[in-house]
């Protein structure tokens, strides 16, 4: 199991995940080339090794250190996607407005009780 994370350090991976792929979406013609293009793969790079320093390892940045390699793929906002995935649930706190509300139990049922109007 991972270890919980700070709402702040959560908000910073997934403010930086999105600012990542808004920039090689935005700035699309300086990155056309894809896999060749060496602005593209720094940018990964340095996203790469932000989040993991951030937010520590997780198995969804490999999937998407590859796709972002693959020209027309990185065009999905695959780190904002495994930033997502790799945060859900590990932060220490319930995120606010949120709470668990335990279901009401019932009384057992009395064996003594009549059932139905003729009593059997």
């Amino acid at each position: 199991m991972q270890d919980a994370l700070s709402p702040a350090r959560v908000r910073a991976a997934r403010v930086l995940a999105l600012s990542a792929d808004l920039l090689q979406i935005a700035l699309l013609p300086a990155f056309v080339p894809g896999a060749i293009s060496p602005a593209n793969n720094v940018v990964d790079l340095v996203v790469a090794v932000a989040l993991v320093r951030l937010i520590g390892w997780h198995w969804s940045f490999v999937p998407t250190f590859l796709a972002e390699l693959v020209p027309v793929l990185d065009l999905v906002p695959t780190w904002t996607a495994a930033v997502l995935l790799a945060t859900r649930g590990r932060t220490g706190e319930a995120e606010p407005g949120l709470s668990v509300v335990e279901p009401a139990r019932l009384p057992p049922a009395d064996q003594d009780r009549p059932r139905g109007p003729s009593g059997s």
